[in-house]
């Protein structure tokens, strides 16, 4: 009778802070990993329901590469809200202008759709280069292929 299932307090739950390179790392695969850890999968003590997660730091995201024609022939939508509002955008103009954007929005389509996802995607800090404000948090390197 005695097997319960565990629940972490909020309390209990420590986030710690993480760095990755994005040096010719492949976009899509650095988001998955990212998102995994964002919402704490890779703890023992992962609860859905909960903000679980570590914070991730990530430097050259204007080195990540795309695989395949998607440098040419990715777009990105987004809508004004107004009749005739769609604006879209090719891979390369947001590499130019906002490679940040790119990953952020990889990791947005990973996450849950809701106020946790929304809650978690705070936790993403992504910079161009390889400059970064977090050292007073000590991040530790995650190591993704």
């Amino acid at each position: 009778m005695g097997n319960k299932t565990f629940s972490p307090k909020a309390g209990d739950i420590e986030h710690q802070w993480h760095i990755v390179d994005a040096t010719d790392k492949v976009l899509g695969r650095l988001a998955s990993q990212i998102a995994q850890v964002l919402k704490g999968k890779h703890k023992p003590t992962y609860a859905p329901h909960m903000d679980m997660g570590d914070h991730v730091v990530v430097v050259n995201i204007d080195k990540v590469r795309v695989t395949g024609a998607k440098a040419d022939k990715k777009v990105y939508h987004r809508h004004t809200g107004y009749p005739g509002g769609l604006r879209t955008t090719t891979y390369e103009q947001m590499m130019d202008e906002h490679p940040e954007r790119i990953l952020k929005k990889a990791v947005w389509g990973m996450l849950p759709n809701n106020r946790l996802g929304r809650q978690l995607l705070k936790k993403l800090r992504v910079y161009a280069g390889p400059d970064h404000r977090h050292e007073a948090q000590q991040p530790q390197t995650l190591d993704i292929q």
